[in-house]
């Protein structure tokens, strides 16, 4: 059983990210498609072959069913996939993370128009509003909600990791990129997912794939990521990789990189080029890295 995920762009597309999330972090079984946001056809267009859906994520089941809501999409998976834990399997903590990921279904406009995500830009000196202050207030009221009824002592809202973390990863991306004002609480939650391996591969997907979008920039001054710092990597024409085959895919290798010192091989450009943007980002490499 694969699944068929219709992606928009890394770097801007929150809601694509919240979909990739739902398979990626609980390891399902799906094929990636990506739409192009700067092609002239609109997203709707480009989906002509799989209407009725005219926004993404999109995913298309192996049966044939498109499911084009990030909330229906983490209902179907957790009721096809109970095993996997889409959602917390104690009530209390199910409960709550409905509630919540159902609130950041249809909430937090300002912050949405305000801070459109942007993962290859973070901004200093931004002055919220009045209004994104208040949605600001909210996450933290929200948040702290669920961590002191289910989890006080976790980094994730409801115990494990879940859907309602998949949910708010582009908020967390937003507080951060933006600099904006939150509490320390809600900052811990924010360094939880900048520290994530997956919103980490997500975020080196964006640095090298799709091309830079300005109108999605904002006009503030622009500072370093405020997430991990990767370690210093480059694409380079020749020498001698410590690997044959792709820490990825298994395929032979055809494109290298130097990190420390040490060579690595790759079995195409973005396999390496997306190790460049984020070396510690790539569970399958490092692993390779640390047993070399």
């Amino acid at each position: 059983m694969t699944y068929q995920l219709i992606l928009g762009d890394f770097a801007y597309s929150s809601w694509s990210l919240r979909g990739w999330l739902l398979l990626n972090r609980f390891d399902l079984p799906y094929k990636t498609r990506l739409l192009d946001f700067n092609d002239a056809a609109s997203v709707a267009e480009q989906l002509r072959d799989v209407a009725p859906a005219r926004t993404v994520p999109t995913l298309v089941t192996p049966e044939g069913a498109i499911i084009s809501e990030s909330l229906a999409m983490a209902e179907e998976l957790a009721s096809r996939h109970p095993e996997a834990g889409v959602w917390p399997s104690d009530p209390l903590a199910r409960a709550t993370a409905r509630t919540l990921a159902a609130e950041m279904h249809a909430g937090f406009t300002t912050l949405r128009g305000d801070c459109p995500m942007n993962m290859r830009l973070a901004y200093q000196g931004v002055e919220p509003s009045e209004a994104l202050l208040a949605d600001l207030a909210r996450l933290e009221v929200i948040w702290d909600h669920a961590r002191a009824a289910t989890t006080p002592d976790g980094p994730w809202l409801c115990g494990d990791y879940s859907a309602v973390d998949a949910f708010f990863a582009p908020v967390a991306a937003r507080i951060a990129g933006y600099g904006l004002p939150v509490s320390e609480s809600a900052h811990s939650y924010v360094a939880a997912h900048l520290n994530d391996h997956a919103f980490r591969r997500w975020r080196a997907m964006s640095l090298v794939h799709g091309d830079t979008l300005e109108r999605y920039a904002r006009d503030y001054a622009t500072t370093d990521w405020p997430g991990p710092i990767p370690r210093q990597a480059k694409a380079v024409d020749r020498g001698a990789p410590q690997n044959t085959t792709c820490p990825y895919s298994g395929d032979p290798v055809t494109h290298l990189m130097e990190t420390e010192g040490r060579i690595f091989g790759f079995c195409n450009a973005f396999c390496r080029d997306k190790t460049v943007a984020d070396p510690d980002a790539w569970p399958a490499f490092t692993a390779l890295r640390d047993a070399s």
